[in-house]
């Protein structure tokens, strides 16, 4: 990836034309059937670059559903959550509810790679308004969903993205911003 910086927050999303992440009930189904470069969409190579994984809970449970084996065992992950009891044993994730601003200090400081923000629109909105977003890479699927999760729901602060890079993949459009 161009210009990525060890240690910074990056977000790294999928988005259709309208600007949901996800159905109502959560799930990305929409996206599997995308015409892209007819390989991951650069997906390895941002991967390559992560050293650590942030999402919220609702994300969490989204990517447990999509696969038996959890698909970042390999890098350390931590999910935001407003309570700590009530989630079961989970060796590939530490659950928290430390505030973002140290939170993300720490994690910065100790990450091998990128912090990559992995989702969802809720975390999205407090990153921004904590200023502690640094990136954001979009993909924009071309499809028009009608309703869904936003990437930006409301009460997100006013922000001005950078447009750093633009990558045609297929009929996907990787938007590249510094924030």
């Amino acid at each position: 990836m161009k210009d990525m910086k060890s240690n910074e927050v990056v977000l790294y999303i999928a988005m259709s034309l309208d600007g949901y992440i996800a159905l109502p009930d959560g799930s990305v189904d929409w996206l599997y059937d995308v015409k892209g470069d007819g390989g991951d969409n650069g997906y390895a190579d941002f991967y390559d670059t992560v050293g650590t994984l942030l999402m919220g809970r609702l994300t969490y449970d989204e990517v447990l559903k999509l696969s038996d084996a959890f698909p970042y065992a390999g890098k350390p992950c931590y999910v935001l959550t407003r309570s700590l009891t009530g989630h079961p044993q989970a060796p590939h994730v530490t659950f928290t509810d430390e505030a973002l601003p140290e939170l993300v200090r720490r994690l910065q400081k100790q990450s091998k790679g990128a912090v990559w923000l992995v989702g969802g629109g809720q975390l999205v909105r407090d990153f921004l308004r904590e200023g502690l977003l640094e990136k954001a890479i979009i993909a924009i699927i071309p499809k028009v969903l009608g309703r869904g999760i936003p990437l930006f729901p409301e009460r997100t602060p006013p922000s001005t993205f950078e447009l750093q890079e633009i990558e045609r993949r297929g009929d996907i459009v990787m938007l590249h911003y510094h924030i």
